[in-house]
């Protein structure tokens, strides 16, 4: 990514970046400047979803996806995870592999937070899809432009593919373990 900061004034309903950049697939390790080998999905790929174990310091495992992971992750006692993806799939994985257990495409690009609770005996999982923010500004405005949108727009071109506009709330009840 280049990026150059700049002084920016808020304004409400717009990007606060305070910078002009451009991102885009390197294929290369940003620390070492080394090219990735051609099967490493970091070469095509401008995300990962990735626990991180805090005592260890290190990432546990890690899962490559096509665009960058923007949703938050729920984590339940039964050692499921789940999460969002722009391209609006709703993921649960194998909190201790990353083994992909379940999946479901909803309308829209997931980046709110997945939700769970608990109403008369029977668990629920519910999240919101509806792309937006900095990652939809290309497929909302219909910039085209690498650079617009404060560099979303080169960054995200492909997603419009793979995604709409829109908001819907989906529901899932989860079965009973007892």
């Amino acid at each position: 990514m280049d990026y150059e900061p700049f002084e920016v004034s808020y304004t409400a309903g717009q990007p606060y970046v305070g910078a002009t950049l451009s991102m885009r697939l390197s294929g290369k390790d940003a620390q070492t400047g080394l090219a990735y080998k051609n099967n490493d999905p970091r070469k095509t790929h401008l995300g990962f979803f990735s626990p991180w174990d805090a005592k260890q310091g290190k990432i546990i495992w890690s899962k490559s996806e096509p665009f960058s992971v923007w949703s938050g992750a729920l984590a339940t006692a039964g050692d499921i995870v789940f999460y969002g993806t722009l391209e609006g799939y709703l993921k649960a994985v194998d909190a201790k592999t990353g083994k992909e257990l379940y999946r479901f495409k909803t309308p829209s690009g997931i980046i709110g937070n997945v939700n769970t609770w608990r109403f008369q005996g029977k668990q629920y999982v519910g999240v919101l899809s509806g792309i937006g923010g900095w990652a939809g500004i290309g497929i909302a405005t219909g910039a085209e432009g690498n650079n617009d949108g404060l560099g979303a727009v080169g960054a995200y071109r492909s997603l419009g593919s793979f995604t709409k506009l829109g908001g819907v709330f989906s529901v899932f009840t989860l079965p009973d373990t007892q």
